[in-house]
C-alpha cells in the first residue's frame, strides 16, 4: 500500500510538468497532431512491453474489451484533444490548476458508481486536499481574483479535459480488478490513438502543419514516453490497488506543483494563497494515507 502511495505521489508530481511542456510544444506542433503523436509513440512502447512481459495474457471478455475501448476514447483521446485545444487559448498554470475537476468528479461519483466509500478520516483528508487545491485555483483563475476572464474558452475546454480524465479512472477501476495494469493501458491507449487519428486528419486538411525543431521533438517525446506511457502505467497500477476515490486525492498535488512551476518557469508570483493551499493539500494527503491500515 505504501508503495502505491509513493508511486502516485511521484506520478502526479511528474504529471504536473506536462502542462508547461505541452504549452511549449504547442508552439511547434498542432493540438490534435500532438495528441496523436503522444498516443502512437506511447502506445507503441506500452504494447511492446506488454507483449514481452505478458505474452500469454488472456484476452478480455467482450464487456471488458468494450470498457477498455471507451477508456481509450473518453480517457485518452477526449482529454488530450480538449486539453491541447484549451492550452492554445489559456495558460499552463491554469491547466494545472483546473485539473482539480478530475479528483472532484472521481470522489463525487466514485461511491455511487463503484461502491468505494472513504473512511471518515480519509473523507476529512479528501476535503482538506480539495479545499487546498481550490484555494490555489481561486488565486489563479482569471475572473475570480484578476478581473474578467481573458481565457474563458480555453479554461472551459480544460474543465472538459478534467472531466474526461475522470472518466478514465471511473471506467477503469472495475477492469483493473480482473486484468493487469499493463494490459489495460495497452488496449486503452490503442483505442485512444484510433479515436484521435480523425481529429488530427481534419486538422491537417485544414492547413495546420508542424514546425519541427529540437524543442518540439524533444517535448513531444517527453510527453509520449514519460507522461503518457510511463505515467498511465503507474496510475493504473496504483488505481488497481487503492481504489478510485483514494487515488483521486493524489491528483490534488498537481495544482500546487503547477503553481510552483509557474513561479520557477513562468515567473509568476508566489502568493499567500498558493502557500496556504499547499499546506492544506499536504495535510489532506497525510490524513488520507494514514486513514486506513
Amino acid at each position: 500500500m505504501r508503495a502505491a502511495y509513493l508511486l502516485l505521489v511521484v506520478a502526479n508530481l511528474v504529471y504536473a510538468t506536462s502542462y508547461t511542456a505541452t504549452r511549449l510544444v504547442l508552439d511547434d506542433i498542432p493540438p490534435a497532431l500532438l495528441g496523436l503523436v503522444r498516443l502512437v509513440v506511447g502506445g507503441a512502447i506500452v504494447v511492446a512491453v506488454a507483449r514481452i512481459v505478458e505474452p500469454t495474457a488472456a484476452a478480455p471478455g467482450r464487456a471488458d474489451a468494450r470498457r477498455m475501448a471507451w477508456m481509450g476514447i473518453c480517457g485518452f483521446a477526449a482529454p488530450f484533444a480538449f486539453g491541447n485545444w484549451g492550452l492554445t487559448d489559456s495558460t499552463a498554470t491554469n491547466a494545472a490548476l483546473l485539473i482539480i475537476v478530475e479528483p472532484v468528479a472521481i470522489i463525487a461519483l466514485g461511491p455511487a458508481l463503484l461502491g468505494e466509500a472513504l473512511t471518515r478520516r480519509e473523507a476529512a483528508g479528501a476535503g482538506l486536499a480539495l479545499l487546498g487545491a481550490i484555494v490555489v485555483v481561486v488565486n489563479g483563475i482569471p475572473g475570480v481574483t484578476h478581473g474578467v476572464a481573458p481565457h474563458w474558452r480555453g479554461d472551459l475546454l480544460l474543465v472538459l479535459s478534467g472531466l474526461a480524465y475522470a472518466s478514465y479512472t471511473l471506467l477503469g477501476r472495475a477492469v483493473l480488478l480482473r486484468h493487469s495494469a499493463l494490459a489495460v493501458t495497452a488496449r486503452s491507449i490503442v483505442w485512444g490513438a484510433i479515436a484521435m487519428a480523425p481529429l488530427a486528419a481534419i486538422e491537417w486538411l485544414a492547413g495546420a502543419r508542424p514546425s519541427l525543431d529540437v524543442r518540439g521533438v524533444g517535448g513531444a517525446l517527453y510527453l509520449a514516453i514519460v507522461i503518457t506511457a510511463l505515467g498511465y502505467l503507474v496510475w493504473n497500477w496504483g488505481l488497481g490497488r487503492i481504489g478510485a476515490p483514494r487515488a483521486a486525492i493524489f491528483i490534488t498535488l498537481q495544482p500546487i506543483a503547477g503553481a510552483v512551476l509557474g513561479v520557477l518557469l513562468l515567473h509568476e508570483p508566489l502568493t499567500a494563497f498558493t502557500l496556504a493551499g499547499g499546506v492544506l493539500i499536504v495535510s489532506g494527503l497525510w490524513l488520507t494515507v494514514t486513514g486506513r491500515r
